[in-house]
């Protein structure tokens, strides 16, 4: 992640071959909004934490010969819903140069 930070303008975060949060790199590490992202992002070792036990992301990565229906991280997400299993989230535009694929943020037709 330091090296995104450093060398990158922009970031497309993917888990299990599927896109879920594309903006700038400011942006994804100051307002990170996918829960994968969230996740990510806390499980990163800092100078500031150093000693103390690192976060990490329960469960584990799907085989991506059998994904998981609906949103691929939705076995591990803090906030599925029922939806996030039957429904793969449609990437919606949060504001410009910022979209997320998850079901927290509605559709695009909801204004969310």
């Amino acid at each position: 992640m330091a090296v995104i930070a450093q060398i990158c303008d922009r970031v497309a975060v993917m888990y299990a071959g599927n896109i879920v949060e594309k903006t700038d790199v400011r942006t994804l590490f100051r307002n990170p909004k996918h829960p994968y992202t969230v996740q990510l992002l806390r499980a990163i070792p800092s100078a500031v934490s150093s000693g103390e036990k690192l976060e990490e992301i329960p469960g584990s990565v799907p085989r991506l010969i059998r994904p998981p229906t609906g949103c691929r991280f939705h076995p591990r997400c803090d906030h599925a819903a029922s939806v996030c299993s039957e429904v793969k989230p449609e990437e919606i535009t949060l504001e410009p140069e910022h979209t997320v694929a998850c079901h927290l943020y509605g559709s695009a037709e909801e204004g969310s």
